[in-house]
């Protein structure tokens, strides 16, 4: 791969799950709408984290690469964003070398993650 040592960071606190990520993915690579893109989006919940506490629930979104990431190679070569990065609403994808987005999680706190596609 030619972009060895990137990663792609996920906020999952404000994932909205509008699947954007998706369709982008699906347009860069030109696949069948029906198709499973290079990323895909994963609900878990809602569930309760307090019985008898009707505020306490949790619903989480989960934007993952599939094995069809490649980091949007064509469009880093010409210098942009990987799609889904460049289209996501929330602005929860971020890009960037594997240390860079360490330490950018490290800001963020909990409900992160960093995948090297």
């Amino acid at each position: 791969m030619a972009y060895e040592g990137y990663a792609l960071l996920f906020d999952y606190k404000y994932c909205s799950n509008c699947h954007t990520c998706e369709v982008a993915c699906k347009n860069h690579l030109n696949v069948d709408i029906a198709k499973t893109p290079g990323i895909v989006v994963k609900e878990v919940g809602p569930y309760q984290l307090e019985e008898g506490n009707p505020d306490a629930w949790e619903w989480k979104n989960f934007p993952i690469p599939t094995k069809l990431c490649d980091l949007c190679a064509s469009r880093l070569d010409a210098g942009k964003k990987p799609s889904c990065v460049h289209h996501c609403l929330a602005k929860c994808i971020e890009y960037g070398p594997v240390e860079d987005m360490a330490k950018r999680a490290l800001e963020l706190g909990r409900a992160v993650s960093i995948i090297i596609p």
